[in-house]
């Protein structure tokens, strides 16, 4: 089969399937009564819709001015984030296929028409269910779709081939080795920096969707009141839970925002944060009846904490990945390490900060949206203040990290870097190698200590031979003494411990190979080797 129709039928099959699940869910609602007036027709147009929605497309709404709603028309596009992971985890497992079928350099064909196919795709679909009351432009859902279904099977590709040069063919290593030293450790750096970002992103997200789970079960009477009241019965209920459920991600990214002190509008007039919501009226949705009330305790604004907790963990995993290089970059300029560890550390923060708040700002992005009728129009958190103030509570945290991370390595922040003494690696990375090395020496040692105190009883009828042998031994090799010490033998003048077989040292490609011992050979009866 060419490549450019596996791409095809790939991508093809992520919009078919994704919109048979859309009316699978209508039309076993619809097979339930819950939709009175819809139809057949109806279930198949109104999958059509939330398939475009869910595909980030923006939908005109034009109602009968007799609906009883203050405004006619509008737009909707208050995305359900949660349908939208559904063509992206689809298109992430046909980017794996497509990856694996394709030779070095030419995953962009079947990708390439694999998108032209789903953007045509949105196009009818936009075509075929419009023209009613609820309507999208065809040039809209040919582009929107592609966003998370591109992103989805580039990313489902990439985590097959795991190189850029077996999706582009453009081999990014040699270019990148052809680069100076200064400019690889940049890059190492800048990668690192963004990689800490995207962890105190994901953190937040995940102590949002914490923060909101905690208030939908402190609210849960509310909650099932809400339904009581509406009476809508088991196929409304199972509809209502259904539309929830998709937009629970959004809810999530409210929580976050709330978190920040930023908060969240819940339509025209109404707003939410850590200081106190201003009271206004609310669509009859159960999840919303977990909003906090109007007033709050002063102590509510403890819940900052959540996103400078998201901070200190990235602070702690930039410091692990060891691409500290702006850090090493100062300590050599300047050996003054008061001055180099906190200037360092306060930039690195910034910059992940700096990341952070710009995913969560898209994300806040991807969440807000309008329903398009009534006082409905803005419902979500302003991108801009979320960026500012998540971004500056990461920021504190992160420097937080950088600061507590040492003590919890077991690693002064203060201390030098190593390297010019005993051509070690100085980069945080070769320090925690240099430690792994000497645990496993370490250990190696005592294991032969162990073993050297077994050996006199296991061969008790050579005990003379042995001690002779011993000690000449200790004296040349700087074996383990009597008493369980080290002697380093004559190579001690040299500052580096002799290697003995069997231990990790002697093993380790990369440790400096110590000079060999004089020979013997010549001086048979020689008391000294």
């Amino acid at each position: 089969m060419p490549l450019w129709l596996q791409g095809v039928l790939e991508l093809g099959s992520v919009a078919v399937v994704s919109y048979l699940l859309v009316l699978l869910s209508v039309l076993m609602v619809w097979l339930a009564d819950g939709f009175d007036t819809l139809g057949l027709t109806g279930g198949f147009v109104l999958s059509g819709h939330v398939w475009l929605l869910a595909h980030l497309t923006p939908l005109q709404v034009a109602l009968d001015p007799g609906a009883g709603l203050p405004a006619t028309s509008g737009t909707l596009n208050l995305v359900p984030l949660g349908l939208t992971l559904v063509p992206f985890a689809l298109a992430w497992h046909a980017g794996r296929r497509l990856a694996r079928a394709c030779w070095e350099g030419q995953f962009w064909q079947p990708y390439l028409s694999g998108l032209a196919a789903y953007s045509a795709f949105g196009a009818a679909a936009a075509l075929l269910f419009g023209g009613g009351e609820v309507s999208a432009s065809p040039a809209a859902a040919a582009v929107f779709p592609l966003v998370p279904v591109a992103l989805g099977g580039f990313v489902g590709a990439y985590r097959v081939s795991r190189s850029l040069p077996g999706l582009i063919g453009v081999n990014a290593a040699a270019w990148v080795e052809r680069t100076s030293q200064y400019s690889r450790w940049a890059g190492s750096y800048v990668w690192a920096v963004l990689r800490a970002g995207f962890v105190a992103a994901v953190a937040g997200v995940g102590a949002g969707a914490a923060l909101l789970a905690a208030a939908l079960f402190w609210n849960w009477n509310d909650v099932v009141g809400v339904y009581q009241r509406l009476g809508t019965g088991v196929p409304g209920d199972t509809a209502l839970t259904g539309l929830q459920l998709g937009y629970l991600p959004n809810l999530a990214v409210y929580a976050l925002a709330w978190a920040t002190g930023a908060g969240f509008d819940v339509g025209s007039g109404t707003h939410t944060s850590p200081l106190g919501t201003d009271p206004g009226p609310v669509p009859l949705l159960p999840a919303l009846a977990a909003l906090p009330p109007a007033e709050l305790p002063a102590w509510a604004l403890a819940v900052v904490v959540l996103p400078v907790l998201a901070g200190v963990l990235a602070g702690w995993w930039f410091l692990r990945e060891g691409e500290n290089h702006l850090d090493d970059w100062m300590a050599l300029r300047l050996p003054a390490r008061w001055i180099t560890f906190p200037l360092s550390t306060l930039l690195t923060g910034l910059f992940v900060g700096a990341v952070a708040g710009v995913l969560v700002m898209l994300l806040s992005w991807l969440a807000h949206g309008s329903l398009g009728l009534g006082r409905l129009t803005e419902v979500g958190p302003d991108g801009t203040a979320v960026l500012l103030l998540f971004g500056a509570e990461v920021a504190v945290g992160a420097a937080v990290g950088c600061v507590v991370g040492p003590w919890l390595e077991h690693e002064p922040p203060f201390a030098p870097p190593r390297g010019t003494e005993d051509e070690e690696d100085g980069t945080p990375a070769g320090r925690r190698a240099a430690r792994r090395r000497r645990r496993e020496e370490t250990a190696a040692r005592r294991a032969m200590r162990s073993a050297g105190r077994r050996s006199p009883q296991a061969e008790h009828g050579h005990e003379a031979d042995d001690t002779d042998r011993s000690a000449a031994d200790r004296s040349a090799a700087g074996r383990s003494t009597p008493d369980g010490r080290r002697d380093a033998g004559p190579w001690a003048a040299q500052g580096r411990a002799v290697a003995e077989p069997g231990s990790a040292e002697a093993f380790d490609v990369d440790a400096v190979e110590a000079p060999a011992a004089p020979s013997d050979a010549g001086a048979p009866g020689s008391p000294e080797r």
